[in-house]
């Protein structure tokens, strides 16, 4: 099978804004994060895993 080869690039994205789960919670374990009016939990737990909840 003969494959056409073609110049096409990938499409670029720009980087996703990144941070640090440890700046967000100032060295603790949570932080409350607002979206739309709606308070969220992040939690940073003992295995190092975060877990966010409403």
């Amino acid at each position: 099978m003969i494959r056409a080869q073609t110049s096409a690039q990938p499409e670029l994205l720009p980087d996703p804004t990144c941070h640090d789960a440890r700046d967000l919670t100032k060295g603790g374990t949570t932080a409350s994060i607002v979206l739309d009016g709606k308070i969220y939990t992040l939690r940073i737990t003992r295995a190092g895993k975060l877990i966010l909840t409403k």
